[in-house]
């Protein structure tokens, strides 16, 4: 699955995310080398659906602002249950980024 960012709340956010399967059987979070936000305090990588963000799909903090990074998807955590990857602000409570997933 893949995906472009856009972004919300008046933050420019772009760039590509995948979702790959690794060869344990998990699956990882790829924000892809043209990734870019713009900034804001207490950025949160995690999965929504349907234009709401999943508080319980949270990936952990964004690693930096742009470029290439990773982050590994918790057993626990169904990607098939998601259908967009966030960028979001834990602070203010609101989207800075959302990938749409084909």
């Amino acid at each position: 699955m893949h995906g472009e960012f856009t972004g919300a709340s008046e933050h420019i956010t772009t760039g590509s995310v995948s979702i790959v399967k690794t060869k344990a059987g998990g699956y990882v979070v790829i924000l892809d080398k043209d990734f870019s936000l713009d900034g804001a305090p207490d950025p949160r990588v995690g999965f929504g659906k349907d234009g709401k963000f999943i508080e319980a799909s949270d990936l952990g903090a964004l690693q930096n602002k742009d470029g290439l990074q990773a982050y590994a998807v918790p057993a626990n955590v169904n990607i098939k249950d998601f259908n967009e990857v966030y960028i979001w602000c834990r602070k203010f409570n609101v989207p800075l980024g959302i990938a749409q997933l084909k």
